[in-house]
């Protein structure tokens, strides 16, 4: 039997609160390793534009800004995997992980995971996901390009995401629920400013429709229950997101809607566990916010470490 690849410290994700703990523990000189499932950088490599992360007078991409992130932590020494983990377990110091691409020990853990898109629910979706169905308009919004298409939601992601549509599709549909957006006011501005943009208030997705491809999708008003169709090659879903905790039930504390309970430090339910960013119960869901959990969870992990 192989040993197992031992760290000091090991992060679960990849994205800006990952990436921080992985810069502080490294500069700490301990052993780290980051293990991201996806794209290193976390969901806000979809975002186009961020204008809300200090330092980028001009806004800075998502990408870039996570990569300039990843740059910082690896010239310190930070090691980087990509493998799904699918269970942790306390065996005494020792934190081992069991990941799809074999198994790790730590002496702490900092959980960064992060969250998932949650789905819509709705007949049609998982049949025409890659098929017009997409989680991420920065990824496939350029197969759109002169077409119509349509955004379910109506929070800053949803919104970001209609107005990075605007690049390619000839018209975007961003329906949503309410009659009012969730996004902050200078998303709005912005939103309702672009032309290419109709909103479609007090309304739900009931059905995707189409053949081998998207053709048009079933909306219901919640209001009087009146079913419209609308006429879309493609169907960005941002209706929100869910912990990605599944694999921690019964390992750590988490909250009512499966959000990793911390406190000030960090500090999990299980000592030498961590947790930073979205995954967080009570996170402020903000790239800064995730960053400066990194911060604070990495140093409180190596002060563990050092007693």
């Amino acid at each position: 039997m192989n040993a197992l690849k031992s760290y000091d410290i090991i992060i679960i994700g990849g994205g800006p609160a990952g990436l921080s703990a992985g810069i502080y523990a490294s500069r700490a000189r301990l052993k780290t390793l980051l293990i991201e499932k996806s794209a290193v950088g976390g969901m806000i490599i979809n975002a186009g534009l961020v204008e809300n992360y200090p330092g980028f007078s001009n806004g800075i991409n998502g990408i870039d800004l996570t990569q300039a992130m990843l740059q910082q932590a690896t010239k310190f020494g930070l090691e980087t995997t990509s493998a799904d983990v699918t269970g942790i377990k306390i065996d005494g110091k020792d934190r081992v992980l069991y990941t799809s691409e074999g198994d790790f020990t730590a002496r702490a853990v900092i959980i960064a995971g992060g969250s998932e898109r949650q789905k819509l629910g709705v007949p049609g979706e998982a049949e025409f996901t890659g098929k017009g169905v997409s989680y991420c308009a920065t990824c496939d919004g350029a197969f759109f390009r002169d077409k119509v298409v349509a955004v379910i939601g109506g929070g800053n992601a949803a919104i970001t995401e209609a107005l990075e549509l605007t690049r390619f599709a000839s018209k975007i549909f961003v329906v949503h629920r309410r009659h009012e957006l969730r996004a902050t006011k200078v998303v709005q501005e912005k939103a309702f400013a672009e032309k290419k943009i109709e909103f479609v208030w007090d309304s739900a997705v009931v059905e995707i429709l189409g053949d081998k491809s998207i053709n048009k999708i079933l909306i219901r008003n919640v209001n009087n229950g009146k079913e419209s169709v609308l006429n879309v090659a493609g169907v960005f879903v941002n209706v929100g997101s869910q912990p990605a905790t599944e694999y921690l039930k019964g390992v750590v504390a988490l909250d009512a809607v499966g959000a990793i309970v911390a406190n000030g430090k960090m500090e999990t339910s299980v000592p030498g566990v961590y947790t930073a960013g979205d995954i967080r119960s009570g996170s402020i869901r903000q790239a800064i916010g995730a960053a400066g959990d990194g911060a604070i969870a990495a140093v409180n992990a190596i002060k563990y470490l050092a007693d």
